[in-house]
C-alpha cells in the first residue's frame, strides 16, 4: 500500500533517526555530539577501523563518507534487515504510537485509475511527437527554428504538434484500445451535456508536454500557430492527474539542475523556461497561466533557499513581482527567501538573449534584488511623503505587511531592516537639529561614541570597510574553505549544497569555488565521485592551479593542518563543518553591523552606538573563537584540540 508523506513524516519526528541506528552501531563519543544529535559510528554497510558513518537527527538521515550508503529510518531497516519498504513503515509505526492508515477501498481504485491515466498521457505525448514530423508539422517545425530551439532541445522537452483535426487524437488513442472515459478523463478532449460529440481539445497548436515531479506526463499546453484564435496559449484542464497551481512547469529537470549549482529560476511561461534552456540557463521553471501560488514557492523552496523569480520590467511585470511578495511573505524561514530580477521593459528572456546574449541574461539574474528591497519599492514608488501624516501611513503599511511574516526571528529582522529603511528615508527631526547644531550635547555625545566605539583593526582589513574585495587578502576561512574540499573532494560531493551555497566575494576565492563547483557538477552528470587527482587536473584544465597553490600555501603557513591532504579524512571533515558554521555566524554578524553602522550614521542617537558596539563586540568574540571538539586531531596523530 501507499503511505501519504504527512504519515511518514509525523513516524520521522517521533523516532530520532540515532534511535534506530544506535541498535546497529556503537557509536564513537569523542566525535558525536549528543546534545547536538549528531552521531558518527563505523558503518554498517561495510567494513571499517575509523568511523565514517555519519547520522544526524535533526536532518533525519544517514551517509557514509566511505561508500556512499545514505538514507532516512525505512532506507535503514529495509538495506540493512532486508525487509520491504511497507514492512519497515509497519515496524517503526508501531514503535512511534502511530495507527497505520486505513485500507480504503476508494483511494486504491483512485490510484489505479491514475495510474492508467499515466498510460494513456504517455501515448498522446507520442503521437504528438510523431505529428511534429509529418509534412502537417513543416510550419510548427519552422516556427520553433525561428525561435531557435533546436531539434535537441524539441527533443530532450518532447515538444509536439497537434494537427488541425477534430478527432486526430482521439482516433488513434481508441485505435490502442483507450476507452472514451479515460480520454476525457485526461482532458484530451473537450465534451459535455451540450456537446453531442467530444472533438480534440487541441488543434493546430504546438504541444509542450508538461511532467510532474516524476517526470510523468500530467497535461499539456499548447502555443497556437493561427493569428485568430481566441487563446494564444491553452493549458488543460484541471484533471485527477493535473492541478496548475500545484506544479511548476520543468520542474524535476531543474532540480536536478540545481543539484549541480545555482539558483532555482522562475519566469513566466514555458516558453521563457525552454528558450533560457537553449541559452545554457537550465534552472528554469513556470507557473502556468496562473500567478505564482503559495503551493508552487514551497515547491520552489524544495530545490533551493533563494530561487529567482524573474519578470518583465515593464508595469504588469512590476505587478506581478509585488504580488508574489505577499504571497511568499507567510512562508519565509531563515535562510528560507526570493530575490527578484526584472528584464529589462518590455523584453522576455528569449527576447534578450536573442539581442545581446546570454551574457545579458547573466546580468541580469546577477542583479537580483532581495525580497526585502522589493517590498520597499513596491511601498514607496511613485509616492510623495511630505507631511507628517503621509510619512506615519508609509509606516504603518510597512509594518503591516511584515506582520505577515510567520517566523518571528525573520520578522524581528524585517522590522529592523524597515525601521533602518525608514530612517533613511525620512531622517529625524532630532537629525536635523543636530545637523544645524553640529556643535550641541548630541553632537558632541556622536563624536565622543565614535571615539569610544572604533572600528576593530580586524574589521578594518576586512573588504567590508576596504574599498573593494580585491584590496583585502583571502579571508583565512573562506581559504580553509575551499582548500579542505580541493584536497578531500568527498566534503564537497557530501555537503555539495552547503557548499555551492558559499557566497565568496573575494575575486581570486570566487573564482577557485566556481572551478570546485564546475568539477563536481560534471563528476555528478556521470554519477560518480571525483578522486583526489582527477579534482586537481581538472582544476589545472581550468587554469586555477597557481591560485589553488597560494591558498594552499596560506593555509599551511596559518597551520590550519586539517585542510591538508595529509589530514585523517575525519578530522577533514569535522574541520569544514565547525568552519562552515562560524563562517556563517560572522556573515550574519556584519550583516547585522552594517544595519548597525546605517543607523548610527542616520540616526546617531546613543542606542544606535550600543547596538553597534554590541554588534562589533560580538564579532570579536567570534572571530577569536576556537570551535573545541574532543578528540579532535586524534585520527590524524595530533593532540591539538581546536580548530
Amino acid at each position: 500500500m501507499r503511505f501519504s508523506p504527512s504519515f511518514l513524516e509525523e513516524i520521522r519526528d517521533r523516532i530520532p533517526i540515532a534511535d534506530i541506528v544506535g541498535r546497529r552501531v556503537t557509536f564513537d563519543r569523542k566525535k558525536s555530539n549528543q546534545s547536538k544529535g549528531d552521531f558518527w559510528a563505523c558503518c554498517p554497510f561495510h567494513g571499517e577501523k575509523s568511523p565514517s558513518f555519519h547520522c544526524e537527527n535533526q536532518k533525519g538521515r544517514y551517509h557514509c563518507f566511505g561508500c556512499g550508503a545514505s538514507g532516512d529510518h525505512f532506507r535503514f531497516l529495509t538495506e540493512l534487515d532486508g525487509i520491504s519498504f511497507p514492512e519497515a513503515v509497519e515496524r517503526l509505526a508501531d514503535e512511534a504510537g502511530v495507527a497505520m492508515p486505513a485500507v480504503d477501498p476508494r483511494a486504491m481504485e483512485r490510484e489505479q485509475k491514475k495510474a492508467t491515466l499515466y498510460d494513456v498521457m504517455e501515448l498522446a505525448v507520442g503521437f504528438f511527437r510523431d505529428q511534429l514530423q509529418t509534412a502537417e508539422g513543416a510550419k510548427a517545425r519552422a516556427y520553433l527554428r525561428d525561435r531557435r530551439l533546436p531539434s535537441s532541445v524539441q527533443n530532450e522537452f518532447q515538444m509536439g504538434y497537434a494537427p488541425e483535426s477534430r478527432n486526430a487524437l482521439k482516433q488513434y488513442l481508441v485505435s490502442k484500445g483507450i476507452d472514451q472515459q479515460r480520454i476525457e478523463a485526461c482532458g484530451l478532449v473537450v465534451h459535455g451535456p451540450d456537446i453531442s460529440v467530444s472533438y480534440d481539445r487541441f488543434r493546430d497548436r504546438i504541444m509542450f508536454p508538461i511532467l510532474d515531479a516524476r517526470s510523468r506526463p500530467i497535461a499539456f499546453g499548447g502555443r497556437a500557430l493561427s493569428a485568430d484564435v481566441p487563446a494564444k496559449y491553452l493549458n488543460s484542464p484541471e484533471t485527477d492527474l493535473f492541478s496548475k497551481s500545484n506544479i511548476l512547469y520543468n520542474y524535476a529537470k531543474a532540480r536536478k539542475a540545481v543539484e549541480r549549482g545555482g539558483n532555482l529560476i522562475v519566469c513566466e511561461g514555458y516558453m521563457d523556461v525552454i528558450a533560457l534552456h537553449a541559452a545554457g540557463f537550465e534552472t528554469g521553471v513556470a507557473p502556468l497561466g496562473t500567478a505564482l501560488t503559495e503551493p508552487q514557492i514551497e515547491l520552489a523552496w524544495r530545490v533551493g533557499g533563494e530561487p529567482v523569480l524573474c519578470f518583465d520590467g515593464d508595469e504588469a511585470g512590476l505587478r506581478a513581482a509585488f504580488r508574489s511578495i505577499d504571497t511568499a511573505l507567510a512562508g519565509l524561514k531563515p535562510g528560507r527567501s526570493l530575490r527578484f530580477a526584472l528584464l529589462p521593459q518590455g523584453e522576455d528572456p528569449d527576447d534578450l538573449i536573442g539581442r545581446a546574449g546570454p551574457e545579458a541574461f547573466q546580468q541580469v539574474l546577477d542583479s537580483a534584488r532581495p525580497l526585502a528591497d522589493m517590498l520597499w519599492r513596491r511601498e514607496t514608488d511613485g509616492q510623495v511623503f511630505d507631511t507628517p501624516e503621509k510619512r506615519a501611513e508609509l509606516e504603518r503599511t510597512v509594518f503591516a505587511v511584515i506582520s505577515q511574516i510567520g517566523e518571528e526571528n525573520v520578522k524581528r529582522h524585517y522590522q529592523q531592516d524597515m525601521r533602518d529603511r525608514l530612517a533613511s528615508f525620512f531622517g529625524t527631526v532630532e537629525g536635523q537639529q543636530r545637523g544645524q547644531h553640529t556643535s550641541s550635547g548630541a553632537g558632541s555625545r556622536k563624536a565622543a561614541s565614535r571615539q569610544r566605539f572604533a572600528v576593530s583593526d580586524s574589521l578594518m582589513n576586512s573588504s567590508l570597510v576596504k574599498s573593494g574585495p580585491a584590496a583585502a587578502p583571502p579571508p583565512l576561512r573562506e581559504c580553509a574553505l575551499l582548500v579542505s574540499v580541493l584536497n578531500h573532494p568527498a566534503i564537497g560531493i557530501a555537503h555539495f549544497d552547503q557548499f555551492a551555497a558559499l557566497e565568496v566575494e573575494h575575486p581570486v576565492l570566487k573564482k577557485v569555488h566556481a572551478a570546485l563547483l564546475n568539477v563536481f557538477a560534471e563528476a555528478g552528470e556521470r554519477d560518480e565521485q571525483p578522486s583526489l587527482e582527477e579534482v586537481k587536473r581538472s582544476i589545472e584544465d581550468q587554469g586555477f592551479a597557481g591560485e589553488m597553490g597560494l591558498l594552499e600555501s596560506q593555509v599551511r603557513n596559518n597551520r590550519i593542518w586539517q585542510c591538508l591532504p595529509e589530514a585523517a579524512f575525519e578530522d577533514a571533515v569535522e574541520g569544514w563543518l565547525q568552519a562552515l558554521s562560524l563562517y556563517e555566524r560572522n556573515r550574519s554578524l556584519k550583516q547585522e553591523l552594517r544595519a548597525a553602522e546605517r543607523a548610527c550614521n542616520e540616526i546617531g542617537d546613543e542606542a544606535s552606538f550600543y547596538r553597534m558596539a554590541d554588534v562589533q563586540a560580538e564579532i570579536a568574540r567570534e572571530e577569536g573563537t576556537e570551535a573545541l571538539i574532543e578528540g579532535f586531531g586524534l585520527p590524524s596523530g595530533r593532540a591539538a584540540r581546536s580548530f
